[in-house]
Protein backbone atom coordinates (compact mmCIF):
# COMPACT_ATOMS: atom_id res chain seq x y z
CA UNK A 1 0.00 0.00 0.00
CA UNK A 2 1.69 3.82 -0.76
CA UNK A 3 1.54 6.31 1.33
CA UNK A 4 -1.86 8.04 0.02
CA UNK A 5 -3.35 4.74 0.21
CA UNK A 6 -2.28 4.49 3.86
CA UNK A 7 -3.57 8.25 4.66
CA UNK A 8 -6.81 7.20 3.51
CA UNK A 9 -7.18 4.32 5.29
CA UNK A 10 -6.09 6.31 8.72
CA UNK A 11 -8.38 8.98 7.38
CA UNK A 12 -11.35 6.54 7.20
CA UNK A 13 -10.77 4.81 10.56
CA UNK A 14 -10.41 8.17 12.20
CA UNK A 15 -13.99 8.98 10.48
CA UNK A 16 -15.79 5.81 11.80
CA UNK A 17 -14.40 6.44 15.12
CA UNK A 18 -15.37 9.70 15.39
CA UNK A 19 -19.40 8.93 14.22
CA UNK A 20 -19.23 6.30 16.85
CA UNK A 21 -17.88 8.07 18.82
CA UNK A 22 -20.87 10.85 18.28
CA UNK A 23 -23.58 8.15 17.98
CA UNK A 24 -22.32 6.47 21.69
CA UNK A 25 -22.46 9.93 23.25
CA UNK A 26 -25.85 10.78 21.85
CA UNK A 27 -27.28 7.61 23.65
CA UNK A 28 -25.72 7.97 27.06
CA UNK A 29 -26.72 11.69 27.00
CA UNK A 30 -29.98 10.97 26.40
CA UNK A 31 -30.18 13.20 23.20
CA UNK A 32 -30.85 9.90 20.79
CA UNK A 33 -34.27 9.20 23.09
CA UNK A 34 -35.20 12.87 22.29
CA UNK A 35 -34.36 12.70 18.66
CA UNK A 36 -36.67 9.67 18.17
CA UNK A 37 -39.54 11.65 19.34
CA UNK A 38 -40.47 14.18 17.25
CA UNK A 39 -42.88 16.17 19.82
CA UNK A 40 -40.00 16.39 22.67
CA UNK A 41 -37.45 17.19 19.90
CA UNK A 42 -39.92 20.00 18.39
CA UNK A 43 -40.21 21.56 22.23
CA UNK A 44 -36.23 21.48 22.57
CA UNK A 45 -35.72 23.19 19.01
CA UNK A 46 -38.14 25.76 20.33
CA UNK A 47 -36.04 26.03 23.08
CA UNK A 48 -33.61 26.85 22.06
CA UNK A 49 -34.26 29.28 19.35
CA UNK A 50 -32.66 31.35 16.98
CA UNK A 51 -30.17 27.92 16.82
CA UNK A 52 -33.56 25.96 16.43
CA UNK A 53 -32.75 25.90 12.11
CA UNK A 54 -28.88 24.56 12.86
CA UNK A 55 -29.89 22.67 15.27
CA UNK A 56 -32.40 20.92 12.34
CA UNK A 57 -29.61 20.80 9.89
CA UNK A 58 -26.75 19.57 11.96
CA UNK A 59 -28.96 16.59 13.28
CA UNK A 60 -30.34 15.87 9.90
CA UNK A 61 -26.81 15.87 8.63
CA UNK A 62 -25.69 13.16 11.34
CA UNK A 63 -28.92 10.97 10.39
CA UNK A 64 -27.36 10.77 6.74
CA UNK A 65 -23.82 9.92 8.12
CA UNK A 66 -25.01 7.82 10.96
CA UNK A 67 -27.67 4.96 9.29
CA UNK A 68 -28.99 4.30 12.85
CA UNK A 69 -30.36 7.42 13.28
CA UNK A 70 -33.78 7.91 11.84
CA UNK A 71 -34.25 11.51 9.76
CA UNK A 72 -38.31 11.40 9.81
CA UNK A 73 -38.84 12.54 13.45
CA UNK A 74 -36.12 15.55 12.66
CA UNK A 75 -38.22 16.34 9.80
CA UNK A 76 -41.51 16.35 11.56
CA UNK A 77 -40.07 18.64 14.09
CA UNK A 78 -38.69 21.04 11.74
CA UNK A 79 -42.20 21.01 9.72
CA UNK A 80 -43.90 21.90 13.66
CA UNK A 81 -41.69 23.99 14.81
CA UNK A 82 -40.99 26.35 11.50
CA UNK A 83 -43.98 25.34 9.08
CA UNK A 84 -44.18 23.80 6.13
CA UNK A 85 -42.10 26.08 3.97
CA UNK A 86 -38.97 27.00 6.88
CA UNK A 87 -39.36 23.38 7.69
CA UNK A 88 -38.93 21.89 4.27
CA UNK A 89 -35.69 24.53 3.44
CA UNK A 90 -34.18 23.35 6.89
CA UNK A 91 -34.53 19.42 6.31
CA UNK A 92 -33.84 19.71 2.46
CA UNK A 93 -30.04 21.86 4.20
CA UNK A 94 -29.24 19.06 6.02
CA UNK A 95 -30.49 16.06 4.40
CA UNK A 96 -28.94 17.95 1.01
CA UNK A 97 -25.20 18.29 3.52
CA UNK A 98 -25.43 14.95 4.69
CA UNK A 99 -25.50 12.86 1.48
CA UNK A 100 -22.74 15.29 -0.04
CA UNK A 101 -20.75 14.35 3.01
CA UNK A 102 -21.31 10.81 2.74
CA UNK A 103 -20.97 10.97 -0.77
CA UNK A 104 -17.37 12.49 -0.35
CA UNK A 105 -16.49 10.10 1.98
CA UNK A 106 -16.83 7.20 -0.07
CA UNK A 107 -15.57 8.72 -2.82
CA UNK A 108 -11.89 9.48 -0.74
CA UNK A 109 -11.48 6.15 0.74
CA UNK A 110 -12.84 3.77 -1.43
CA UNK A 111 -13.37 5.02 -5.27
CA UNK A 112 -9.52 4.51 -6.09
CA UNK A 113 -9.91 0.81 -4.89
CA UNK A 114 -13.48 0.04 -6.12
CA UNK A 115 -11.28 1.23 -9.81
CA UNK A 116 -8.43 -0.87 -9.11
CA UNK A 117 -10.86 -4.19 -8.77
CA UNK A 118 -13.60 -4.00 -11.14
CA UNK A 119 -10.97 -1.31 -13.59
CA UNK A 120 -12.87 -0.75 -17.39
CA UNK A 121 -16.51 -2.72 -15.92
CA UNK A 122 -17.10 -0.10 -13.70
CA UNK A 123 -17.52 2.56 -17.23
CA UNK A 124 -20.13 -0.34 -19.12
CA UNK A 125 -23.63 -0.50 -19.35
CA UNK A 126 -25.79 1.02 -16.50
CA UNK A 127 -22.41 1.04 -13.75
CA UNK A 128 -20.88 3.79 -16.12
CA UNK A 129 -23.55 5.93 -17.19
CA UNK A 130 -24.15 9.34 -16.00
CA UNK A 131 -27.58 9.92 -16.99
CA UNK A 132 -28.67 5.97 -15.34
CA UNK A 133 -26.99 6.82 -12.55
CA UNK A 134 -28.35 10.36 -11.75
CA UNK A 135 -31.81 8.60 -12.66
CA UNK A 136 -31.04 5.85 -10.15
CA UNK A 137 -30.24 8.46 -7.21
CA UNK A 138 -32.88 10.30 -8.18
CA UNK A 139 -35.64 7.14 -7.99
CA UNK A 140 -34.26 5.60 -4.95
CA UNK A 141 -34.37 9.42 -3.25
CA UNK A 142 -38.33 8.99 -3.21
CA UNK A 143 -38.47 5.34 -1.97
CA UNK A 144 -38.82 5.07 1.99
CA UNK A 145 -37.99 1.53 1.69
CA UNK A 146 -34.61 1.95 0.35
CA UNK A 147 -31.62 3.56 3.12
CA UNK A 148 -30.90 7.21 2.48
CA UNK A 149 -27.58 6.48 3.88
CA UNK A 150 -26.53 3.72 1.97
CA UNK A 151 -27.65 4.99 -1.66
CA UNK A 152 -25.29 8.12 -0.68
CA UNK A 153 -22.13 6.24 0.53
CA UNK A 154 -23.03 3.53 -2.84
CA UNK A 155 -23.06 6.18 -5.03
CA UNK A 156 -19.72 7.99 -4.02
CA UNK A 157 -18.19 4.50 -5.37
CA UNK A 158 -19.26 5.08 -8.78
CA UNK A 159 -18.27 7.38 -12.16
CA UNK A 160 -21.48 9.41 -11.14
CA UNK A 161 -19.91 13.08 -10.70
CA UNK A 162 -20.42 15.14 -7.29
CA UNK A 163 -22.90 17.76 -9.46
CA UNK A 164 -25.15 15.55 -10.62
CA UNK A 165 -25.34 13.48 -7.58
CA UNK A 166 -25.99 16.89 -5.80
CA UNK A 167 -28.72 17.90 -8.79
CA UNK A 168 -30.48 14.04 -8.34
CA UNK A 169 -30.14 13.99 -4.42
CA UNK A 170 -32.26 17.71 -4.05
CA UNK A 171 -34.95 16.85 -6.68
CA UNK A 172 -35.30 13.54 -5.31
CA UNK A 173 -35.80 14.77 -1.64
CA UNK A 174 -37.63 17.95 -1.60
CA UNK A 175 -40.97 16.09 -2.27
CA UNK A 176 -40.69 13.75 0.82
CA UNK A 177 -39.16 16.66 2.83
CA UNK A 178 -42.03 18.91 1.57
CA UNK A 179 -44.31 16.46 3.02
CA UNK A 180 -42.72 15.31 5.91
CA UNK A 181 -42.46 19.30 7.21
CA UNK A 182 -46.27 19.46 5.78
CA UNK A 183 -47.17 16.46 8.24
CA UNK A 184 -45.14 17.53 11.11
CA UNK A 185 -46.50 21.29 10.76
CA UNK A 186 -50.41 19.62 10.86
CA UNK A 187 -49.47 17.60 13.68
CA UNK A 188 -48.57 20.71 15.49
CA UNK A 189 -52.04 22.03 14.57
CA UNK A 190 -53.85 19.22 15.95
CA UNK A 191 -56.26 18.81 13.67
CA UNK A 192 -57.28 15.25 12.46
CA UNK A 193 -58.85 15.75 8.78
CA UNK A 194 -55.73 17.98 7.93
CA UNK A 195 -53.50 15.72 9.57
CA UNK A 196 -55.30 12.67 7.41
CA UNK A 197 -54.62 13.97 4.00
CA UNK A 198 -51.10 14.59 4.90
CA UNK A 199 -50.54 10.98 5.38
CA UNK A 200 -52.50 10.19 2.73
CA UNK A 201 -50.42 12.89 -0.12
CA UNK A 202 -46.98 11.68 1.62
CA UNK A 203 -48.23 8.01 0.88
CA UNK A 204 -49.53 8.66 -2.30
CA UNK A 205 -45.26 10.52 -3.21
CA UNK A 206 -43.92 7.37 -2.22
CA UNK A 207 -46.21 5.66 -5.14
CA UNK A 208 -45.12 7.88 -7.81
CA UNK A 209 -41.68 6.33 -8.75
CA UNK A 210 -43.68 2.83 -8.81
CA UNK A 211 -46.59 4.32 -10.50
CA UNK A 212 -43.94 5.68 -13.15
CA UNK A 213 -41.78 2.12 -14.16
CA UNK A 214 -45.45 0.69 -13.95
CA UNK A 215 -46.18 3.03 -16.78
CA UNK A 216 -42.90 2.87 -18.76
CA UNK A 217 -43.64 -1.13 -18.58
CA UNK A 218 -46.37 -0.56 -19.94
CA UNK A 219 -45.85 1.24 -22.65
CA UNK A 220 -42.76 -0.46 -23.52
CA UNK A 221 -44.75 -3.78 -23.91
CA UNK A 222 -47.35 -2.28 -25.70
CA UNK A 223 -44.70 -1.00 -28.64
CA UNK A 224 -43.03 -4.48 -28.65
CA UNK A 225 -46.87 -6.49 -29.34
CA UNK A 226 -47.40 -3.24 -31.97
CA UNK A 227 -44.07 -3.95 -33.89
CA UNK A 228 -45.16 -7.88 -33.74
CA UNK A 229 -48.00 -7.18 -34.88
CA UNK A 230 -46.69 -4.96 -37.67
CA UNK A 231 -43.81 -7.87 -38.56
Amino acid sequence: MDMSGRRKLIASALLLVLLAGLYALLRETGALTTILDANTLHARVVQVGAWGPLVIVALMMLAILISPIPSAPIALAAGAAYGHGWGTLYVLLGAGAGAMAAFGVARFVGYAAVQRWFGSRLSVGLVGSQNALMGIVFVSRMLPFLSFDIVSYAAGLTVLTFWRFTIATFAGIAPTSFALAHFGSEMATGETDRILLSVLALGGLTLIPLGVKLFRDWRSGHKARGDRDSG
